[in-house]
C-alpha cells in the first residue's frame, strides 16, 4: 500500500501542511487550550531543531561508515522529532499571538534574511524529507540516496536556522 500511495499521500501532506500553518498565522483569535507560556514553546521548539541537527550530522557520519541499522534509527528519530516539532508549532500557531522583531533591534537584516530563508526552506524541505524516508522505506536505496543529497544540506540548514531564530527572538518573548 505505502508503494502505491505513498506519492499521493507525500504530495497531499506537503500541500496540506503549510496551508494549514498559513492559515493558523493569520487567524484572528487564539485558543490556548494547552495553557503554555508563550515563550516555553519556542524554546521546545529550538530543542527540537538543535537535537536534529545533531541527529542530522550524526546519521550522515554514520552511513559514511556503512553502519546502516544505526543511520536508519538516527535517521528516523530525526524524522520523528521534525514531527513532533511540526505536531508542536501548529499547537503554538493555534495558541500564541506572533511576536514580531522589534524594527530598532540590532541585527533586524541578519534576523530577516535567516527567518525568511528558513520559512521558504520549511515549505520545500517537508516533501524532500518524505520522499527521502519513502525511497528509504520502500528499499529504493539509489533514489534514497540520489534524493538525501539534497535533503540533508537543506534539513540540517533549517534546523540550524531555526535554533537561530529563536536565539534572535527569545529577548522578545
Amino acid at each position: 500500500m505505502l508503494e502505491k500511495r505513498g506519492p499521493a499521500i507525500i504530495i497531499a501532506i506537503s500541500i496540506l501542511v503549510p496551508l494549514v500553518v498559513v492559515v493558523l498565522i493569520f487567524m484572528p483569535e487564539r485558543y490556548n487550550f494547552l495553557g503554555v507560556d508563550a515563550g516555553l514553546l519556542p524554546l521546545f521548539h529550538a530543542v527540537l531543531n538543535g537535537m536534529t541537527a545533531l541527529l542530522l550530522v550524526t546519521g550522515v557520519t554514520l552511513i559514511k561508515k556503512q553502519n546502516r541499522i544505526a543511520h536508519r534509527y538516527v535517521m528516523t528519530t530525526a524524522f520523528v522529532l521534525s514531527a513532533i516539532f511540526l505536531v508542536s508549532y501548529v499547537i503554538s500557531k493555534i495558541s500564541n499571538e506572533p511576536v514580531s522583531y522589534p524594527v530598532d533591534a540590532p541585527f533586524r537584516y541578519l534576523y530577516l534574511f535567516i527567518l525568511v530563508s528558513h520559512i521558504v526552506l520549511c515549505a520545500i524541505i517537508l516533501p524532500l524529507v518524505l520522499y527521502t524516508m519513502y525511497f528509504a522505506w520502500t528499499k529504493k536505496f539509489e533514489k534514497h540516496k540520489k534524493i538525501a543529497s539534497w535533503t540533508f544540506p537543506i534539513w540540517l540548514y533549517v534546523a540550524i536556522s531555526g535554533v537561530l531564530v529563536y536565539v534572535f527572538m527569545q529577548p522578545y518573548y
